[in-house]
């Protein structure tokens, strides 16, 4: 599992210029599943995404994290984190999990993050999605479960 986090101000989701979600100061999360992700992957990106210290204290060091600010999430479902373009000049995303597995997946990590008492949103499974964000810092942290980084 692979996701990319970004420290935002505030975040949004629409699909054919409907606001889907949107959250203020917090997480954005644009999550891809791995065709060979377990249960063990989804947890050790759940547990990173919620104890990362990322977040300044009172002495602008990042040094909290987003439960520590009671934050907001909002985790967007990006397969495309996969794509392996090392031949030629189109993506291939074959290391991403089929459908099925991913949506499983996706829903998993969100309804984990949703067992805290942060505000956890999502985007929609598949659609073509416009994700608007203000990035504070910025802030950009990949995390990979296979890599255990």
């Amino acid at each position: 599992m692979r996701a990319i986090i970004q420290r935002v101000s505030s975040a949004q989701v629409s699909v054919d210029g409907e606001l889907v979600s949107s959250i203020n100061q917090g997480l954005l999360v644009l999550l891809a599943v791995h065709e060979s992700d377990q249960q063990e992957d989804i947890d050790y990106i759940v547990k990173k995404i919620l104890t990362m210290r990322i977040f300044q204290d009172k002495d602008n060091k990042m040094n909290l994290s987003i439960e520590d600010i009671e934050g907001d999430i909002l985790v967007v479902s990006q397969f495309t984190l996969f794509g392996d373009i090392r031949k030629g000049r189109r993506p291939s995303f074959s290391e991403s999990a089929k459908a099925d597995k991913a949506k499983s997946y996706y829903e998993a990590v969100i309804k984990k993050l949703s067992q805290t008492n942060l505000d956890v949103q999502s985007g929609i499974f598949a659609a073509n999605m416009q994700v608007e964000l203000i990035n504070d810092g910025p802030v950009t942290i990949q995390i990979d479960s296979k890599k255990l980084y």
